[in-house]
């Protein structure tokens, strides 16, 4: 019993454990994808209009981009306290809708149903911040896969609520409102007290290449098999039987993880406790974390003292000139011969606060780099509707169904990639946001150029674009800023992604659309009678629809420069931060050559 009881303690602080529940609550953190779905039950039942429902369209994306008070309170509270404030808010936000849509409840003014929409997808940047800050913390030398892995299921989590919601099959669409209210909070409330950082970098096992693989392996059979149902269910007429299968089959794949835990803990051999100690000595910190106050001003010298063709040398070369001068720094200062300096603030790859950081060009970068291409990804999910309506596409469900699905591939595959970049080649990491942004700028030149089957491929490259930046942007700013605001960082470079909607999608797209629609549908008095006039005039409260391929050229044209943009400020971000990739990666990359 006693052997046991110590198998389930070291499961319930496994750190795959806690990733594993993690990803269920991202399952559940993509609340907000579902608001097209909700938006016309809300139209009808308050009896609302296409502006009214833009503007809660508006409180949706910044409750799902604001998340300062996110951050701020996973640095004070344990994570169950931050995850719990999330399930209250989620709750208490679209529950309040359902009451009002249902006439449970007096209706309220619209200012103060964006409040409640507002709130109740605000609750998703608790679990956003809590899941990323505990597993990036637990697994701090994988970290583009531990964010891309996640980011990715909060991305599928439209997706899966939608295949419930199927299931349950309820006549009343409101029901969908009650559903996204609870089902998120239920599922958070069980799993709080899981989620939270274990001391991860002293579980680091052989095995955790394999278990990584097979993460992965589950992720692309979820994706294929989510495809293949949404196809299905798309184009045949099924009974309810058969979507209570595809449902069941649907939460085995999600089920399927939890065996790495339960292999590790219970069949086998736990790490030596000796060999942890050694794991948890400060010479075997991970990246990002700051040393003791000594070495680091020691080490702030030798960077300042160092030559400058230090860096051009080879790794151990380089490593052992810079091992010399450090102990000479070491021994003069503890005999008075130097005076060491302090410096004013941390360097790269130690931890910042969200001030110091906004001082910072590299941040800056980032964000900057993250508005030009994830904004302008958003502004194409956003438009997917009207996009393959103008190139006259009847089923538009198809495409807002395959570019869900990229965007998931994206975020799993730009962790997997960029892990690949900076752990083989210790290369900076926003490498692969250059080459995801390069991706984007292809896409949006076949959306704007409307050939045939361009919707298809348009839609996939987008969506491997968009999807990478949020696998990509966590873990480097993490590298390069550190895990201690890691929470209150994430949350400001959020910001980059409606910031960034507003201005391509409410703006620029919105404003040529409409330009385009107006001069399509002007009366042409020399080649049309009156009669003709009056017939081709759309009606007064009907709004006006343009066709063709010229609807989105010219902001297709303007996304695809502004990517090019996004790709040269990344790569001046690669050139700023070589040496701190080299630095933070360069000796685990030696070592396994050795």
């Amino acid at each position: 019993m006693g052997k046991f009881q110590e198998r389930f303690v070291s499961f319930f602080n496994n750190r795959w454990l806690v990733f594993v529940a993690a990803m269920w609550i991202q399952s559940c953190a993509g609340i907000g994808y579902l608001f097209g779905s909700i938006s016309p039950v809300i139209k009808s039942s308050l009896n609302y209009n296409q502006k009214q429902i833009a503007r809660l369209g508006v409180a949706k994306d910044l409750g799902d981009s604001v998340g300062f008070l996110a951050g701020s309170l996973c640095e004070v509270l344990p994570m169950w306290g931050a995850l719990l404030v999330g399930a209250l808010q989620n709750f208490i936000g679209y529950g309040w809708v359902w009451l009002i849509v249902t006439g449970r409840a007096p209706v309220l003014p619209l200012w103060a149903m964006c409040i409640l929409i507002f709130v109740g997808n605000n609750g998703e940047t608790y679990f956003n911040t809590a899941a990323l800050v505990s597993c990036v913390q637990n697994f701090p030398k994988s970290r583009g896969p531990v964010v891309g892995i996640l980011k990715g299921f909060a991305g599928l989590g439209g997706a899966i609520l939608t295949q419930v919601y199927t299931m349950i099959h309820a006549p009343d669409h409101a029901n969908l409102i009650f559903m996204v209210a609870v089902g998120p909070a239920m599922v958070v409330i069980a799993l709080m007290f899981i989620i939270r950082p274990v001391g991860g970098h002293r579980q680091v096992r052989p095995s955790d290449s394999s278990s990584f693989t097979f993460i992965y392996s589950v992720c692309l059979l979820l994706a294929a098999y989510l495809m293949g149902v949404m196809l299905v269910e798309d184009l045949v007429d099924l009974n309810h039987t058969v979507i209570i299968i595809f449902t069941v089959i649907l939460f085995v794949l999600l089920f399927i993880p939890i065996v790495i835990p339960i292999i590790l803990s219970f069949f086998l051999e736990r790490t030596d406790p000796a060999e942890e100690a050694l794991l948890s000595k400060p010479e075997n910190m991970e990246p990002g974390k700051s040393n003791q106050e000594t070495d680091e001003v020691i080490l702030s010298e030798v960077e300042d003292e160092k030559p400058k063709d230090v860096d051009l040398l080879p790794a151990s070369e380089r490593r052992k000139r810079i091992a010399q001068l450090q102990a000479r720094l070491f021994h003069a200062a503890a005999e008075g011969a130097v005076r060491v300096k302090r410096r004013r603030g941390p360097h790269r790859g130690e931890d910042f606060t969200l001030t110091q950081a906004l001082i910072k060009a590299d941040f800056w970068l980032i964000f900057f780099s993250l508005l030009l291409g994830s904004g302008s990804g958003l502004t194409v999910i956003d438009n997917l509707g009207q996009m393959s309506q103008s190139l006259g596409y009847d089923n538009t469900h198809i495409f807002v169904s395959m570019i869900s699905i990229w965007n998931f591939l994206g975020r799993v595959g730009g962790g997997y990639f960029s892990e690949i970049i900076v752990r083989d080649y210790a290369y900076p990491r926003p490498v692969a946001m250059a080459v995801a942004q390069f991706v984007m700028a292809i896409g949006h030149i076949f959306l704007g150029m409307g050939w045939p089957g361009a919707m298809y491929v348009g839609t996939l490259l987008i969506g491997l674009g968009y999807g990478s930046h949020w696998a990509i942007v966590p873990a480097a700013a993490s590298e390069l800023f550190g895990l201690k605001k890691f929470g209150a960082l994430y949350n400001f470079l959020t910001l980059a992604n409606p910031a960034g909607s507003l201005v391509f999608s409410g703006l620029i797209a919105s404003y040529i659309y409409d330009h385009e629609a107006e001069k399509q549908h002007q009366p042409h008095h020399h080649l049309l009678n009156a009669g003709s006039i009056f017939a081709s005039m759309p009606r007064v409260d009907e709004p006006l629809k343009c066709e063709g391929s010229i609807c989105y050229f010219l902001t297709s044209m303007i996304m695809s420069g502004l990517c090019i943009v996004a790709v040269i400020l990344s790569m001046i971000l690669v050139h700023r931060t070589t040496n701190v990739y080299s630095h933070l990666y360069g000796k685990s990359r030696s070592s396994n050559l050795v």
